[in-house]
């Protein structure tokens, strides 16, 4: 029976194939995985880099392992893609080429370009129509940049022989053999150029950043028919039936699906990604406005905090600082210690997210002394992420959310079970994470399962959820540590100009 779904997930540093199976209980499990990981380029400070020929040679390797080790194509009804998003890609209408390294939605390089915009008063314009401010985070500026950099590729693109778009639009161009050049509506919401409410492209926002509207891709819903996979790739023609950016993926993954359920994924970056409902809610916060997801005529809207640094704060321990050999170490070094010491890590090592957006920042530490060693490092980039998520808290409830009694948590630094404690003491929130960490594949899968038919909603598959941590911290601590954390992050802010 053709009861499997392929589900892509295609990350920041690694890409995951997943076959999924409709559970005896309801739901979907998964039945075989394959990971490969992916390399980072830095050609310069605050630049990241992907290569795109690479993202695709993994994912076909992944999807043909992954079929094979699930009993073969036969027994598959439907592809889903997840991906990192805002990251983008420039490629070869007739070769099928990149024409240039993927810039990752890490990278800072356009901040003078959007800077400029800001400036010269576009951003108000600009958030109205789509809820994201002017931030080199997005993926419009790259856009320009990446046709800036590609000798006539501006003349091209309005031409329809260059391709512009982000890494769903990629994978599916080539699984379809260039087929199809099309996005689902959660990714395009990330570029700047869509509307929010119509969900179309803006002529205006495209002329704004330079970006030719003929090499964007068509958008479409998250559960939509996105083209056909070639049989040449994985032995037969197969539907691509689902997609949607990571965040909203997992979203999906948790069943986050109602106005005022909300979850935090904790993976390179960290994002928290709150539904509020049918209609798009406007910050004044500087959050994001964003979808939530798009999907056999329901619409959801989000509010999105970003976070920057999250797991790669640890990874720097590990790689950069050396301090630690694995990332499981920071646990036991973090409890070691009585408190923090008053050591503050604020890790904006490509600048700060929300509520701050602050590009120019970098990573600053705060509070050492003689006294201060490596067990400090380590619990201060621990803590880091709870601080963060409460700045986030925050500044949703200030745009009017209801207060949160239960934060959903996903994403490989939710293992960390002091780091979970501290988010749930400084947020002051029951934190919740589910036996299964794979919410982004998840929900791709459930996407492209409700698109071919094998399930039909998202609502009836809850999420089982055996890890909770309870906040415990008495106010006077939390209110202590939450002033030292402002005014290192003060302190970053200050450097920076």
């Amino acid at each position: 029976m053709t009861r499997l779904i392929l589900a892509i997930d295609q990350g920041t540093t690694s890409t995951r194939a997943i076959a999924f199976e409709p559970a005896p209980e309801g739901g979907l499990q998964p039945v075989a995985v394959s990971q490969i990981e992916l390399e980072q380029h830095f050609p310069h400070s605050g630049w990241v880099e992907h290569d795109a020929a690479e993202i695709w040679t993994a994912t076909l390797q992944t999807c043909r392992e992954v079929v094979k080790k699930a009993g073969g194509i036969s027994r598959f009804a439907a592809v889903g893609i997840t991906n990192q998003r805002e990251t983008s890609v420039i490629w070869d209408a007739a070769t099928g080429e990149p024409l240039h390294r993927a810039i990752v939605w890490q990278d800072r390089r356009t901040a003078e370009a959007t800077g400029k915009l800001a400036a010269a008063g576009h951003e108000p314009d600009v958030q109205a129509a789509t809820g994201l401010i002017l931030d080199p985070y997005f993926s419009a500026s790259k856009y320009r940049w990446l046709l800036d950099a590609v000798p006539g590729s501006h003349e091209r693109a309005e031409k329809g022989e260059v391709k512009l778009g982000t890494i769903e639009s990629w994978l599916i161009w080539k699984l379809t053999g260039g087929a199809s050049h099309v996005t689902d509506a959660t990714n395009a919401s990330r570029t700047s150029l869509m509307d929010l409410r119509t969900m179309n492209w803006r002529p205006d926002l495209a002329e704004l950043f330079g970006v030719p509207v003929q090499a964007l891709p068509q958008i479409r819903g998250c559960a939509d028919h996105l083209g056909d996979a070639e049989a040449s790739l994985l032995g037969k023609a197969l539907p691509i039936h689902g997609a949607a950016g990571d965040q909203q993926a997992a979203l999906v993954g948790h069943g986050a699906l109602k106005a005022g359920d909300a979850k935090i994924t904790y993976g390179t970056g960290a994002f928290l990604v709150a539904n509020v409902g049918a209609e798009p809610v406007p910050s004044t916060t500087r959050l994001l406005g964003t979808l939530g997801y798009s999907a056999n005529g329901v619409t959801a809207y989000a509010l999105e905090g970003s976070i920057f640094s999250a797991g790669s704060a640890i990874q720097w321990l590990r790689d950069g600082l050396k301090v630690i050999s694995e990332s499981r170490q920071s646990e036991a070094m973090a409890q070691g210690l009585k408190d923090n010491g008053g050591v503050y890590l604020v890790p904006g090592f490509t600048g700060l997210g929300a509520p701050w957006w602050e590009p120019d920042a970098r990573g600053t530490i705060v509070g050492l002394t003689r006294d201060s060693g490596p067990a400090h490092m380590v619990r201060a980039a621990l803590e880091s992420l709870a601080f963060q998520t409460r700045d986030l808290l925050d500044a949703l409830a200030k745009d009017g959310a209801p207060k949160l009694k239960v934060l959903k948590v996903d994403g490989g630094v939710t293992a960390n079970a002091f780091a979970m404690q501290f988010v749930a003491d400084i947020c002051e929130v029951t934190v919740e994470r589910p036996a299964f960490q794979e919410m982004t594949a998840l929900g791709a899968a459930k996407l492209a399962a409700l698109g071919v038919g094998l399930i039909d909603d998202l609502e009836d598959h809850p999420v089982e959820a055996p890890a909770r941590w309870e906040p415990r911290m008495s106010t006077d601590e939390r209110e202590r540590l939450l002033k030292g954390w402002r005014g290192a992050v003060k302190a970053a802010i200050i450097a920076a100009q």
